[in-house]
């Protein structure tokens, strides 16, 4: 059957409570700060129109079997969308970004075309600041090159918006399919976006009932389906959680999620662990009934609940929601609430000993990501000893880069790879 090698997989979901935005506390791109590095890192030019930036489909045109229109936003060149057969022409997306923002240079994939002529041809974006549906000017108007990835056209001029159409008006020749398979769209990532109210409460979901509890930035919850539990962090709208259930090993994974400005709804997709580079395993949408947490037989109820069943049982506890000032071993304000879940275990159990260790993604040099992730971790005992724990207790160890737990090719696993740890001795 044409196309069943790449159907969309919407297999049974399972979820890890491995590391994520905490990473924030260790990485020197994510922060904010004053610093010559912290201009240097604002400017960095990213891909704005990738789900990992929190951008979704909200006007999608009609696709067959597995080839739906967020497989265009992946990062991977060999996932994407296909039009219902026989609607080849005049086919219109719109994506919404997280934050309004400036997109400078545009770029295409489509050399894992299925059938000769299908590759999308004529196409042209446009950016509105209006709405979806309103206000849109035009900045780009070109003719793809066939069976050709990493097409790069810079915009015809600089308009900045928060939604994105897309129109793909032609393919070379095929009279059934039309297929493209990544639009990206590269732009300096805003300073700040929108954020939301605490959303810590419980949730209708794809995956039954959905409990979160926020603590600052960080996040941890479980939801009603095989014994799910979540961890992560909220920046602004954006949701990153790991997820595990109880089915086994493969059970488990990253997603990311974009609420609503009201913070009373979220949408956004799952992966199984290491596909995350490929098109997402699934959907993943919630609305919110009620703002009392809640919680399963499986949840221990809080982030310090669940830190202490992991040093209880393996000996080791990721910790998420530490943020620092860019390039800086300075903790933030909003780290608070995480680090005094830390002292709280650390005082229920004062025969521990505990190994603060810090790594970082693969931003940066081997040396200064070492050296930054090492006076982090002693940032961290720091505060520790400041609330009252004999610091013979605490040893500090940066780690930098060399221990990363996922792909570092992509942000959802540079997220996961910037992360501190405990370790009881």
């Amino acid at each position: 059957m044409k196309k069943s090698n790449r159907i969309f997989i919407m297999a049974f979901f399972a979820c890890l409570a491995a590391a994520w935005a905490f990473g924030q506390a260790v990485s020197p791109r994510n922060d904010a700060a004053a610093s010559p590095r912290a201009d240097a890192a604002r400017k960095e030019t990213v891909n704005l129109l990738s789900l990992q930036e929190g951008t979704l489909p909200v006007v999608e045109p009609a696709f067959y079997g597995g080839w739906p229109a967020v497989n265009l936003l992946d990062d991977s060149s060999e996932s994407g969308w296909a039009c219902q057969s026989g609607k080849i022409r005049d086919n219109v997306f719109v994506f919404e970004m997280i934050a309004p923002a400036v997109i400078e240079r545009f770029e295409f994939d489509n050399v894992h075309v299925d059938d000769e002529g299908a590759g999308a041809k004529e196409v042209t974006v446009e950016v509105s600041a209006a709405s979806m549906k309103t206000g849109f000017e035009t900045v780009l108007h070109v003719a793809l090159a066939n069976k050709t990835d990493r097409q790069g056209f810079q915009a015809a001029k600089a308009v900045s918006g928060r939604w994105v159409r897309l129109t793909v008006h032609s393919n070379y020749g095929s009279e059934s399919w039309t297929e493209l398979f990544s639009f990206r769209g590269y732009g300096v990532k805003p300073a700040s976006a929108a954020t939301v109210a605490n959303i810590s409460g419980t949730y209708d979901s794809s995956y039954s009932k959905f409990h979160v509890r926020q603590q600052g930035t960080a996040l941890a919850g479980c939801y009603e389906f095989d014994g799910g539990l979540l961890s992560g962090a909220i920046e602004g709208r954006l949701m990153k959680i790991a997820w595990q259930e109880a089915g086994g090993p493969d059970d488990r994974g990253p997603a990311i999620m974009v609420f609503a400005a009201d913070g009373k709804s979220f949408r956004g997709y799952w992966w199984h662990l290491n596909r995350e580079k490929n098109a997402p395993d699934g959907e993943w949408e919630g609305k919110k009934i009620s703002s009392e947490v809640g919680g399963c037989p499986h949840w221990s109820g809080s982030l310090g609940g669940e830190m202490k069943k992991k040093l209880l049982s393996e000996g080791r506890a990721r910790v998420y929601g530490i943020l620092f000032d860019l390039d800086s071993a300075t903790i933030r304000s909003e780290s608070k609430p995480v680090l005094d879940d830390v002292l709280g275990v650390l005082k229920e159990e004062p025969g521990w000993k505990v190994t603060i260790e810090g790594h970082t993604d693969s931003t940066g040099s081997d040396s200064h990501n070492q050296e930054l992730s090492q006076k982090r971790a002693e940032s961290v005992k720091a505060y520790l000893v400041a609330g009252g724990i004999d610091a013979g207790r605490l040893q500090p160890k940066g780690f930098g880069e060399s221990k990363p737990v996922a792909d570092n090719a992509t942000e959802l696993g540079r997220a996961q790879n910037r992360r501190v740890e405990l370790v009881r001795e």
